[in-house]
């Protein structure tokens, strides 16, 4: 087993009456990318900034590399990169020379610098833009530059924050490749909060957290794995009347998810015909498919993953 580089245990954080964290417990492997996923308000910022040594939790523990953002928080520090949601790059400044302001933060000088600087820039493959000004940069480009500052000092983890929030699916597609790349070229684990399903598919492992609890963790084969079979997904304007007569017709169990009627069973193509006939009033569409993450949030929390919730 790869040394694990986060371990967090029965960690809870509350803000008045309204309990942020509640038990969080999370493990991350060296030289693995981890989702915290979850809707708005589910915690995952909350659990981001403890880890990033900006909040302290009311009970538990966190471990980063052996050390305790609480007790340690500058060598927390030393071994961590971290890039927030929101843009923290000077726009009048170029590519490198925020590079190179970000490394005199850390001590880093001279050529050792520079070598990192160029590194950096190839591997996120923005060397032909590092005399440009941010400001000139897509956004594509300039959360690359992001994630290049938080790798310069070489942390051993890597903290992003929802890190293709704003940017269109061909830049979050390219974003990915840089992750993959850090993932096989640096000794770091990273660790990433998403609302986004498709992106926490791409993880090594996914924590799903809900209103400051861990509803389901693992690979996101095995928590896909958690629901039964294959998922019908029936559309219909009377949903309830739908559910309740699959139930007394067909004798099958079924949830009701906005508009939506849910199946989870083994057999489900074989379901499909008997389902026309017997639903064939008020219904739009019966869709068949594999269980996604979001099936996954669904089963354990019986309502949909895009649901708004409070932050």
């Amino acid at each position: 087993m790869s040394e694990l580089a986060i371990e967090v245990s029965d960690l809870t954080k509350s803000f008045n009456d309204r309990r942020a964290l509640d038990r969080v417990a999370l493990q991350v492997e060296s030289k693995h990318i981890a989702a915290l996923l979850g809707p708005n308000g589910g915690g995952k910022t909350t659990l981001f900034r403890i880890l990033a040594t900006l909040l302290q939790p009311d009970s538990g523990s966190a471990r980063i590399c052996g050390f305790d953002p609480v007790t340690a928080p500058d060598r927390v520090r030393r071994v961590l990169g971290v890039v927030f949601q929101s843009p923290s790059l000077d726009k009048k400044l170029t590519a490198a020379e925020n590079l190179r302001h970000h490394g005199h933060l850390f001590g880093m000088r001279g050529r050792s610098l520079e070598r990192r600087i160029g590194v950096m820039l190839e591997r996120f493959d923005i060397d032909d833009r590092a005399n440009d000004q941010v400001e000139t940069l897509s956004g594509g480009l300039a959360r690359r530059v992001e994630i290049a500052k938080g790798m310069l000092p070489g942390p051993k983890v890597l903290l992003l924050d929802e890190p293709s929030t704003g940017l269109d699916p061909v830049a979050r597609l390219d974003l990915w490749h840089q992750l993959d790349e850090v993932r096989s070229t640096e000794d770091v684990a990273v660790l990433m909060t998403t609302h986004i399903l498709d992106e926490a598919e791409r993880c090594d492992r996914v924590t799903i957290l809900d209103a400051g609890c861990v509803v389901a963790a693992g690979t996101p084969a095995s928590l896909k794995g958690q629901v039964g079979g294959e998922v019908i997904r029936i559309d219909s304007d009377q949903p309830q009347a739908i559910m309740e007569r699959i139930s007394q017709e067909m004798n099958l169990t079924a949830d009701v998810v906005g508009r939506t009627v849910r199946i989870e069973s083994p057999e489900g193509a074989g379901l499909i015909p008997k389902l026309a006939e017997v639903l064939s009033d008020h219904v739009q569409t019966i869709t068949l498919g594999h269980p996604t993450l979001e099936d996954v949030f669904i089963h354990q929390t019986g309502r949909s993953f895009n649901r708004e919730r409070e932050e």
